[in-house]
């Protein structure tokens, strides 16, 4: 969006629903009428619905459904978080882009979000279903002053805010859990995955990017057939539709919020809340590690630093830094 289009757009948002007369805009842009016009015809042709008449002005009468920074902007309540942000229409992923302006400098917070991805990644290099306008793809780039062994937990963190979101989205709050470690289920399928990736050195993290994809209006019986048997959206939950501006200003509040807390105190400060969603303990459950390898057992919780908890023999706890776990009642692995 163009300088003085956003400036138009500010103006007709702050007129509500009154009439803005052009006379006006003009004087506040410093620029001729023709080119108020030209700056309203703009935004009509990115779906904001703008009356006017000759000589009446023009009043904001509609914003699309789309994940414009403007909208965004309009009613964020965040220090640093998406206080930069970038929009596309489509993008192969957000994750590539916000490591890209990681390696650029960008400043921490700085946000990449896009309507549709044609090369969404999860965990482990699997895909992740991204369909146009429908849900929340969005990457934030993090400079945490952190060593590289606590930098997992900022997942943990991370989950925290994620499930906050949507229990404030839904009102069935008791449906919601987090699948240790990345994955936020509502009614026991996947709603939300979260995909970290590192930028370090030596034993210094140069960077972050938390790459989140949530599913807020997609149909279920539209998921691909891989997915659909462990996936949901919050639109099939809850059968209403969700505003996808007001929850990605929600989700960048909450998402700061836990952040700061865990640069304050580390995952200790965020581990009831985090236990408080997670419902793993004594499931059976089947886990994958990085190198292929494959245990069993049940879990017998979370421990200080976030790793999983597991008595894969009668006596005796392994613990599980990473590693992809498969219910053993249900399928729900991921990405």
């Amino acid at each position: 969006m163009t300088p003085g289009a956003d400036r138009v757009l500010a103006g007709l948002r702050q007129a509500g629903n009154r009439s803005c007369s052009g006379q006006a805009l003009s004087d506040e842009l410093g620029v001729s009428r023709n080119q108020v016009w030209k700056h309203v015809q703009a935004l009509r042709r990115q779906g904001y619905g703008i009356e006017g008449e000759p000589g009446g002005g023009y009043r904001l009468v509609e914003t699309p459904d789309r994940l414009y920074p403007e909208e965004i902007a309009a009613h964020l309540e965040t220090t640093w978080i998406a206080r930069s942000v970038e929009h596309f229409d489509e993008t192969e992923s957000t994750n590539t882009l916000a490591f890209e302006r990681g390696r650029e400098g960008a400043p921490a917070g700085h946000t990449v979000i896009a309507e549709r991805q044609t090369a969404g990644r999860g965990r482990l290099g699997r895909s992740f279903y991204s369909p146009a306008y429908l849900n929340l793809y969005t990457s934030i780039l993090l400079r945490p002053t952190l060593p590289i062994s606590d930098a997992p937990t900022l997942i943990h963190a991370t989950a925290v805010g994620c499930a906050n979101a949507i229990a404030e989205t839904l009102s069935d709050p008791e449906a919601i859990e987090i699948k240790w470690p990345n994955d936020i289920l509502v009614g026991g399928l996947k709603t939300c995955g979260i995909l970290m990736e590192m930028s370090a050195e030596a034993t210094h993290l140069d960077f972050a990017v938390l790459g989140i994809g949530v599913n807020l209006n997609v149909d279920r019986e539209d998921f691909p057939d891989e997915f659909r048997h462990r996936a949901t959206s919050l639109r099939t939950h809850s059968g209403a539709r969700v505003d996808r501006i007001r929850f990605a200003q929600t989700l960048f509040r909450e998402l700061e919020t836990c952040l700061e807390r865990h640069a304050a105190g580390g995952f200790e400060a965020l581990r009831g809340d985090y236990e408080g969603l997670f419902r793993m303990t004594g499931r059976k459950v089947r886990v994958l590690d990085l190198g292929g390898g494959e245990r069993a057992g049940t879990v017998l919780g979370i421990a200080s630093d976030g790793a999983l908890l597991l008595e894969s023999s009668p006596g005796h706890q392994e613990r599980i830094v990473a590693g992809d776990v498969t219910l053993a009642k249900a399928e729900f692995s991921h990405e």
